[in-house]
Formats: C-alpha cells, structure tokens, sequence
C-alpha cells in the first residue's frame, strides 16, 4: 500500500482524509483546510494526533492551545475534544480501537 494511492474522504467539512485500518486501530492522514472546525465531541477511542504541518488550535477537556508541527496530543478515551485549523494543516490521528465509522 502507498499513501499516494489511497483516496481521500471529506469526513466532515475541511476535514480530508486518508484512512488506513488494521484490526485494532485506525491511521488518517489529515489535509486540513483553513477555519476548518470540528466542534466539541467524545468517542470511546482513545486517539493520538500529530501535528505535521499548519498551527492547529486544539482544546482538550476545556484547556485550549495552540499546536505546531512537531507537536503531538493524547487524547484519552471519552474525553471532550475540539479543534479548528488556523492556517491550512496537515494531520495524523491514531485511534485505538479502529474507527467503525470511518470505514
């Protein structure tokens, strides 16, 4: 498998991804579009996110911050997260166990 070759899914709007699944966790590989948001939710996956490119402000059970390539934020299983993109960013999120519904 090459990422190149993967299609990209507009999960939610200005949220593109490239999604791999295995048994037991999920990988996307973000394209995010400028102002994009994804408001407040909890999921029972636990998740990592990776910053690789953009400023990504980011608020995890009420604590908001700014991150930046390099970064990386885990996020615990039904805690309450948000994000927006402040510039264009790109983005890697694991979940753990798969994400059902992204398939």
């Amino acid at each position: 498998m090459n990422l190149s070759d993967i299609k990209s899914k507009e999960i939610m709007p200005g949220y593109h991804g490239k999604l791999v699944h295995g048994e037991q966790m999920s990988w996307v590989f973000w394209d995010v579009e400028q102002n994009a948001e994804v408001p407040e939710h909890h999921h029972m996956n636990e998740q990592i996110m990776h910053v690789v490119e953009g400023s990504f402000e980011f608020t995890l059970d009420g604590n908001t911050k700014v991150y930046r390539p390099g970064d990386i934020v885990v996020i615990p299983s039904h805690t309450p997260h948000s994000g927006k993109a402040l510039t264009p960013c790109k983005l890697m999120d694991i979940f753990s166990p798969a994400r059902e519904e992204y398939k």
